[in-house]
């Protein structure tokens, strides 16, 4: 364990990035590798955490502005991240990976309900939690769930996995100048409108000094790397930290 910086930390997925290079839907290719970059990191000893979006099914946010009233369309997009933690559930446990999805919707024939305190237990046994139903209210993103469950289970790092390695000032895809950072403030982030993680989300880790490292989850053995400290994405914390 000395050798990494962090000792528990939550990971944070998009629905996109289980999409793979696949329109829609989950590409099992992107499930196994996920399995075995956490396999040697958990054999460690470092504690993990995951809450998963549900984009690749279906978009809440999307839906309401067709329209659909936006809580009930948020609560489609909570079951969609539901049928996302079952599908990373499945793929982790054929890797010999213990884990639990805790879903802040009661549905008990599938998911245990998150009761805090049981979901620190279990982590602390080694299993890997996954967060399932964002956290159960409409109007709250899968970012404002990922910083509010870090914070309760005593997480010491929000791990943001995405398609990128890292933040930059414009998108990278679209501008091919676009500067990366190493190292942002969450004032940087919030003054810079700079697409991190939503506005509460970023608010909230501010508030209780919590870091958030964003970097590219496609590069194999990138989130061992990450927690290691090698130079890995783009960390984002206080001023001070």
């Amino acid at each position: 364990m000395g050798e990494y910086r962090h000792g528990r930390v939550l990971l944070k997925f998009s629905g996109e990035a289980l999409m793979g290079d696949a329109g829609y839907g989950i590409d099992p290719k992107v499930l196994e590798s996920l399995a075995q970059q956490l396999k040697p990191v958990l054999a460690a000893g470092v504690q993990i955490a995951i809450v998963v979006g549900g984009g690749n099914i279906f978009r809440g946010l999307a839906a309401s502005t067709t329209g659909m009233d936006r809580s009930q369309a948020d609560y489609m997009g909570m079951l969609a991240t539901v049928m996302n933690s079952l599908a990373l559930q499945d793929a982790l446990e054929r890797n010999g990976i213990y884990t639990r999805v805790m879903s802040a919707i009661d549905m008990q024939s599938i998911a245990e309900p998150y009761i805090r305190r049981r979901a620190i237990r279990h982590i602390e046994k080694g299993r890997v939690v996954i967060f399932a139903a964002g956290t159960g209210n409409p109007y709250f993103t899968t970012d404002t769930t990922a910083a509010l469950r870090a914070l309760e289970i005593d997480a010491e790092c929000i791990m943001k996995a995405t398609k990128v390695d890292g933040v930059y000032d414009s998108d990278p895809m679209l501008n091919p100048d676009a500067v990366k950072f190493d190292e942002l403030t969450y004032i940087d982030v919030l003054n810079r409108g700079l697409k991190v993680m939503d506005t509460t989300a970023i608010s909230l880790c501010m508030d209780n000094d919590l870091p958030i490292l964003v970097f590219n989850m496609e590069t194999e053995g990138n989130i061992e790397r990450a927690l290691r400290g090698d130079n890995v994405g783009t960390i984002v914390r206080g001023a001070t930290q």
